[in-house]
């Protein structure tokens, strides 16, 4: 083997210049693909970020005005979700939907007090099943439960960003913060996934709308389903939205009436996008490396021709058709190998030093990895990349060595 590869490094140094541009042309192609590759990979775990607080086949339904006026009533008229709507839907699709919440929310009107400390944060009345659709990270204490519901109890979990700014350091679970002048004990501390810097309080739903005057309205229903395709969420998207639409007498075909975000739909499409992204750059980066493993095929032509001379000699002492191929293909798989492992190398290094820069980027702007968040490429690419090349250099010099085994020894030393 050592011999070999004395004679594989002799051969290429005598034509220096052509080997080191046709290995940087495998090179460029590997590098390229990797880089293409980890781009792709850092766009789809962004997207997926965005998803990672979300059920990702949960449907989230909103009200709106209606815009045709229907059984005496009038355009214009806005629709307010109750307690009703959501035990209606609980029962109605018990087999369709795993977890269902109405929400009463209080965006930046829930001024919370802790001795000195006081800031207006987004409220938000939930039942304990919404840490099922809205997921989150508990850092400390518990979510909601059914006791609190059940009780009416005054308790509430809050975001990290709520926490350091009315307790700082100290230890908040047990203590109790006042939200518009009402005591309510912290349970709790979480921290969403999706929006890091987040400022939000959770309460009981029938706990805030006692306390704060909602009677039975809720701002919106929240539900995961056991959906498993976009179409079953669909229909059951569409059950829901019918079923609604006539409790509160709206127009079948007012469809801005009730609004619904159908997650697994987007979710779907979203990776249907990043299929055809990857597919669109495995092209390119192959195209890329087919011109490369035509460069070094032509170099190992032009080597064949050299050393025609020399191959005839081997013949004429006794070396088969196989050892001679052997030989021409050995030095095409060392070229795109050696060149293409240099590719790859740089290519993961730059892919690495790019995913520590927007790391610490995060730390301050949460934000960044919902863009592009851990572009490296995996190990399967990388495996990839390695198949491809060995497949490349063995294409590349399949056609230099059927030239070279065809070589007949008297034709070789009368031609020289």
């Amino acid at each position: 083997m050592f011999n070999s590869l004395q004679e594989i490094l002799s051969t290429l140094k005598q034509n220096k210049l052509r080997a080191i541009m046709t290995g940087f042309s495998v090179a460029w192609g590997i590098f390229m693909l990797i880089l293409l590759l980890g781009s792709g990979n850092g766009l789809q775990h962004g997207m997926e970020n965005n998803f990672r607080g979300t059920a990702k086949n949960a449907l989230w339904i909103w009200s709106r005005q209606t815009q045709v006026s229907y059984k005496g009533l009038q355009a214009g008229r806005r629709i307010q979700f109750t307690n009703e709507d959501y035990n209606h839907l609980a029962n109605m699709f018990d087999d369709d939907i795993s977890n269902i919440s109405g929400r009463f929310r209080r965006w930046g009107s829930g001024t919370a007090t802790y001795k000195d400390q006081y800031g207006d944060y987004d409220l938000e009345g939930v039942r304990p099943e919404f840490q099922h659709i809205q997921i989150v990270d508990m850092v400390q204490g518990r979510y909601l439960n059914q006791m609190d519901m059940n009780e009416y109890r005054k308790v509430a979990i809050l975001s990290l960003p709520v926490k350091k700014a009315l307790f700082k350091d100290e230890d908040p679970i047990g203590k109790y913060i006042r939200i518009s002048k009402v005591p309510f004990m912290v349970v709790g501390i979480f921290e969403n996934p999706e929006r890091r810097d987040e400022e939000k309080i959770y309460i009981p739903v029938n706990t805030a709308q006692r306390v704060f005057n909602g009677n039975n309205q809720l701002s919106d229903l929240a539900i995961s389903t056991n959906a498993l395709t976009v179409a079953e969420n669909k229909r059951i998207e569409e059950a829901v939205r019918t079923t609604l639409m006539k409790r509160h007498r709206v127009a079948p075909d007012d469809k801005q009436a009730i609004g619904i975000w159908n997650t697994l739909e987007h979710f779907k499409q979203a990776q249907g996008v990043f299929s055809g992204i990857r597919m669109f750059v495995w092209v390119i980066g192959i195209m890329t490396i087919i011109a490369g493993i035509v460069g070094v095929s032509n170099i190992m032509i032009i080597l064949v021709k050299e050393r025609t001379k020399e191959i005839g000699i081997r013949k004429a002492i006794g070396a088969t058709p196989w050892s001679v191929i052997r030989l021409v293909l050995s030095e095409s798989v060392f070229i795109t190998s050696v060149s293409g492992f240099l590719g790859l190398v740089f290519g993961m290094g730059l892919l690495s030093a790019v995913s520590m820069v927007l790391q610490r980027v995060a730390e301050n702007s949460p934000n960044v990895e919902n863009i592009f968040y851990n572009p490296p490429a995996n190990v399967s690419v990388v495996t990839s990349a390695l198949v491809v090349l060995i497949v490349a250099g063995l294409i590349a010099g399949f056609v230099p060595a059927r030239k070279a085994a065809g070589i007949k020894p008297i034709e070789a030393l009368h031609d020289e």
